[in-house]
């Protein structure tokens, strides 16, 4: 395993901003797969609780070449669906749900069966990712008597990452030093990468932890980002930078952190703070094999509207993930849904479109990027959870 401490900054390749050439904004077109009914059964996901509030654990998924993997964190299962919306198989904690109806359960490995369960106590699974394998990771939470403050970070340590095969079976749980390990401090991320390592991202008090696996479970890598050693602003070293979002690369054994630039404000007749203004964000390339920073590439600021004009007063984006060769895609909410930004690092081209979301779908919404790049979505509204995606895999094809 190989530790890298960023404390110094390297870079070798200076990407001036490329325009985005026009105004003119894509409207991408939605392509609506399957619903899903909300509750406790196998083929339901429990967002709300039986009193009808909002349930208080994660709810995530993941998708890989058109196959669905939830994990619900308030019933404890892992539910596995392809494009159509037919339930292929469900990892679940037997005390927390009820027996399914409809999968077989106990099955051996020499039996065939099209659609089954596998039981596994599953405290409160939350990220999750899939690799070219079909294999299965998500985190969990240890027990709380078993989790721990670490005196030297001050993190609270409390997670773990569940290694399941193709078809649902467990191998192994991943710690901090590999296979058995001990926990994770609070995972922000999850990301299968390049040769199916893996990498979990997590943030402790002082900054970023990364840490890199192989397929087996063994740690590669380590990166420790201090929260005092973020990139400079290229061209104006007194902004303060703070980092909105660190993913893994798709096809190598790099880091995409996406760090935000801001300036202070200034009374000017006492000079004293005010406050302070966007001035743009960065997406800076780190290797991970000796913790440089190869490359980087700015990001430019959303503009809001007033009545439909512009408003002279700009915000962030934020990275929604990365796919194959370096395609990066940002969004921020607007009024019709979202706006997108498609930043590709390797050629620095730049791309704006939107993607349309109705008001009774914004409940609940969490997206994810596939390898592809095809933009994915749980939208929920008051009675059902509705699948959907956005081809913008074609929208980065530049």
């Amino acid at each position: 395993m190989k530790r890298i401490l960023i404390t110094t900054i390297m870079c070798f390749a200076i990407v001036q901003l490329v325009s985005c050439g026009n105004n003119r904004v894509d409207t991408i077109q939605r392509e609506d797969l399957f619903y899903l009914e909300i509750g406790p059964m196998e083929d339901q996901i429990a967002l709300y609780r039986l009193d009808g509030t909002r349930g208080i654990r994660t709810i995530c998924f993941s998708m890989r070449e058109g196959l669905f993997y939830i994990s619900d964190g308030n019933s404890g299962k892992v539910v596995h669906y392809n494009s159509f919306g037919d339930l292929l198989f469900m990892i679940y904690n037997e005390d927390t749900n009820p027996a399914p109806l409809t999968l077989r359960t106990n099955i051996s490995e020499d039996e065939h069966a099209t659609r089954w369960a596998f039981t596994f106590p599953l405290e409160e699974p939350g990220w999750i990712t899939v690799d070219s394998r079909k294999h299965i990771f998500v985190e969990d939470r240890i027990p709380y008597h078993q989790q721990f403050n670490d005196p030297e970070t001050r993190a609270w340590l409390d997670g773990i990452i569940l290694h399941f095969d193709q078809d649902g079976r467990f191998i192994h749980f991943l710690g901090r030093e590999g296979i058995g390990g001990s926990p994770f401090p609070r995972i922000v991320g999850l990301a299968s990468s390049v040769r199916d390592e893996l990498a979990v991202i997590c943030r402790v008090p002082d900054g970023w932890e990364i840490y890199w696996f192989s397929p087996n479970g063994n740690l590669l890598f380590l990166v420790k980002i201090p929260s005092n050693m973020i990139p400079a602003h290229p061209d104006m070293p007194e902004a303060h930078g703070v980092i909105d979002s660190i993913t893994a690369s798709i096809d190598s054994r790099n880091l995409f952190i996406k760090v935000d630039y801001s300036r202070d404000t200034l009374d000017q007749s006492t000079n004293i703070r005010t406050g302070s203004i966007p001035v743009s964000s960065f997406i800076w390339t780190l290797n991970v094999e000796d913790g440089s920073y190869t490359s980087f590439v700015e990001v430019p600021l959303f503009e809001l509207l007033e009545g439909g004009r512009p408003s002279n007063f700009h915000v962030f984006y934020s990275m929604l993930g990365a796919a194959r060769g370096g395609r990066t895609l940002l969004y921020f909410p607007i009024d019709e849904g979202y706006a997108l930004l498609y930043v590709n690092l390797n050629n620095r081209n730049q791309r704006r479109g939107m993607i349309y979301i109705s008001p009774e779908e914004r409940i609940f919404n969490d997206f994810y990027l596939s390898p592809e790049g095809i933009l994915c979505a749980m939208l929920v509204d008051n009675y059902r959870i509705n699948m959907t995606w956005w081809r913008t895999d074609r929208f980065m094809s530049n």
